[in-house]
């Protein structure tokens, strides 16, 4: 037999009232689930011998008090299907029926509060999330984004990090307590200002505002580079035929290897902010380089690796599937030999080599793995020496 939950969505109101359909399928109800909060709201209208099982981390020890019973009710925030518990149970459980009766989402809420339109808000939940999200929706350029917050994301800290990556186009509205007739507030906030204030729980942000757009293609001359060594860093034009050549459009995870300035780097998080970014660079400075750089350019998310690559613990990051080799050290095979099993068949790397000794290692390198060579193109930049880029795909 299926397992069923009723799901009730709750917000913030001190004293919830409920319609007559939800009043009984509570009344009718013997186990119920929620946050400690949410028992807090409804105690006082549950059955005497009513069971309780708290909604707390790990889910699995969640999910295994559930087990024993055919129904159970879950009380969540708002609607369970957005960023909620609902969702959850459809993804732990695809076969379980769901009865749902949501509330406002607390999105919804503030914009009601703004008499904002939201049918174009971009929303993004930071709820025990990283920032990624957000991320994503700043470099795309959303004009108008919706967060919810928790107790590390909070709207000061989502105000500093605008600030910090230079997003400075938005303004920010607050909405506390939405719900709650006595404790609800509602404001709306210049960043550099929210970023100084103190806000209570629950809580949740509309940024809205004149979005950054970066170009495609940063001027060389833009970036902070390596010791002032200009000459150093990937230029412009082959900087756009690596990122061209990675094939980022589906990929979840990114290598840079040698990133030096953070130039590839950056230009490939701008281009594709859904690619997790790991950039590895043995030079001390390239951790103050890319931290720059990326906070120039609006580019947030980047993951710095410091020290030797070949010495580092690559088992314990996601696994790439695209690598750029920006640097070696005159160990390109070594470098090869490592990155290459560890992408998926179909997984590009991409080479930019000075000379054709090089060009020769990498190749013999890559083909040595089954690695077939793809795309091979020389260009020439100013009065710099000639660069071969060039690409190779894992074939199993």
């Amino acid at each position: 037999m299926k397992q069923r939950f009723v799901l009730i969505g709750l917000n913030d109101e001190a004293a919830p009232h409920f319609s007559e359909e939800v009043s009984a399928a509570i009344a009718a109800a013997k186990v119920f689930s929620g946050g400690r909060r949410h028992h807090e709201l409804v105690r006082h209208l549950l059955p005497a011998d009513a069971v309780w099982i708290d909604i707390t981390v790990p889910l699995d020890a969640v999910f295994a008090q559930y087990e024993p019973y055919d129904e159970v009710t879950v009380f969540a925030s708002g609607d369970p299907l957005f960023f909620g518990f609902g969702a959850t149970i459809r993804r732990r459980l695809p076969d379980a029926e769901l009865r749902i009766f949501p509330a406002m989402n607390s999105l919804q809420m503030l914009a009601h509060r703004l008499t904002m339109p939201y049918d174009d808000m971009t929303t993004v939940s930071l709820t025990g999330r990283p920032w990624q999200g957000l991320d994503c929706a700043l470099i795309e350029g959303r004009a108008k984004i919706g967060v919810l917050t928790d107790r590390e994301h909070t709207p000061a800290a989502i105000a500093e990090h605008l600030l910090i990556y230079g997003y400075t186009g938005y303004r920010m509205a607050v909405g506390e307590h939405l719900g709650n007739r006595d404790a609800e507030q509602v404001a709306e906030f210049a960043l550099d200002e929210a970023a100084r204030r103190t806000f209570e729980m629950p809580n949740c942000v509309i940024l809205y505002g004149e979005p950054h757009r970066a170009p495609l293609g940063i001027p060389d001359s833009a970036f902070d580079h390596l010791d002032g060594r200009a000459g150093m860093m990937t230029k412009m034009p082959i900087r756009l035929l690596t990122v061209s050549l990675l094939q980022l459009q589906s990929a979840r995870c990114f290598w840079d290897i040698g990133s030096c300035t953070g130039s590839v780097s950056i230009e490939a998080r701008l281009r594709f902010p859904h690619v997790e970014v790991h950039a590895f660079e043995i030079r001390h400075e390239g951790e103050r380089l890319l931290q720059v750089n990326a906070r120039r350019f609006g580019a947030p998310g980047i993951v710095f690796h410091g020290g030797d690559f070949l010495a580092s613990d690559c088992m314990a990051l996601p696994a790439p599937d695209a690598v750029f080799i920006g640097g070696h050290g005159g160990r390109l095979a070594e470098v090869v030999d490592r990155v290459v099993p560890l992408l998926p068949d179909g997984g590009r790397l991409v080479f930019n080599s000075v000379s054709p000794e090089s060009l020769q290692a990498f190749v013999q390198a890559v083909e040595a793995h089954g690695c077939l060579v793809g795309a091979e193109t020389r260009i020439a930049v100013d009065n710099y020496h000639p660069i071969t880029v060039i690409q190779a795909i894992k074939h199993s």
